[in-house]
């Protein structure tokens, strides 16, 4: 569903604060694959995501989406395609428009807009049943603005709308590290859900050691700009923090104290 194929990214090239942010990267991801990247600071973990999204060019590769090749598409022609939900639970949505708005905004992603009524009838039964199935009481609070509800809602309500079309891939860009543990974890109960349901291909960036290894079916290390380490089936299911560790000291050739040593790595 996804191939990098030799992708690198240079930041500040030819001068003093040069970040080789990814380096000659090859990566394939199959249909329905749930694959989550840890690494520490400055892995190129998030340049990966911004990569595949088009949030800026690579400076060589290409990036194949579903067969296609869409390393000079702009991001805006990759976004019918490609679900995200970002860190920050004040992105992903419109603020200032009701939740049955900004769901039939995610909706019609990629359709031409004309002057039809923004939400019939039948639209709104079918968007309470999907809020419904959230069980956090939203589908009662169709009309209310997106800006008044809590940061786990939030991020609730931008992962329904980022898969409601069903994308060939799903980013979640560290989605859960701006909630407090509880509602990280509803968050994360729900992430698994709706990319189990529709056999969304999914890569999910995490500052969590145990998270990476609880989700998904494959794991895959980043530093430096490289992936170091890919972990998939039942050689994931048997991993712990302490083994993790270990396998990324064999990898990157330096061993590390602990998982937070790993998160600070600069």
């Amino acid at each position: 569903m996804l191939d990098l194929i030799g992708v690198s990214k240079t930041f500040n090239p030819g001068t003093i604060n040069e970040k080789k942010a990814l380096v000659d990267l090859d990566l394939h991801l199959d249909d329905g694959d749930f694959v989550t990247v840890i690494g520490g600071n400055g892995a190129g973990k998030s340049t990966l995501l911004n990569a595949v999204a088009g949030v800026w060019p690579v400076d060589s590769g290409q990036i194949l989406l579903d067969g296609e090749d869409i390393t000079a598409l702009p991001e805006y022609r990759r976004a019918v395609h490609i679900g995200r939900v970002f860190q920050d639970p004040m992105m992903g949505t419109a603020p200032n428009m009701q939740l049955e708005e900004n769901l039939a905004l995610a909706l019609r992603r990629g359709q031409k807009r004309g002057l039809k009524w923004g939400v019939t009838k039948l639209e709104r039964e079918d968007y309470r049943a999907l809020l419904a199935d959230l069980g956090l009481g939203l589908e009662d609070r169709l009309t209310v603005k997106v800006s008044l509800l809590s940061g786990g809602q939030r991020q609730a309500l931008t992962l329904l709308m980022a898969a409601l079309r069903r994308p060939k891939l799903l980013l979640l860009d560290e989605h859960t590290a701006a909630l407090d543990p509880a509602t990280a974890a509803k968050v994360l109960e729900l992430s698994d859900r709706i990319v189990s349901e529709s056999q969304l291909t999914t890569l999910m960036i995490t500052h969590n050691m145990s998270d990476a290894i609880r989700h998904g079916n494959r794991l895959i290390m980043m530093d430096e700009g490289r992936i170091i380490l890919d972990v998939r089936g039942e050689e994931k299911k048997k991993l712990t923090k302490r083994a993790l560790i270990d396998l990324f000291a064999q990898n990157a050739g330096y061993q590390l104290e602990s998982d937070q040593t790993l998160l600070s790595k600069n």
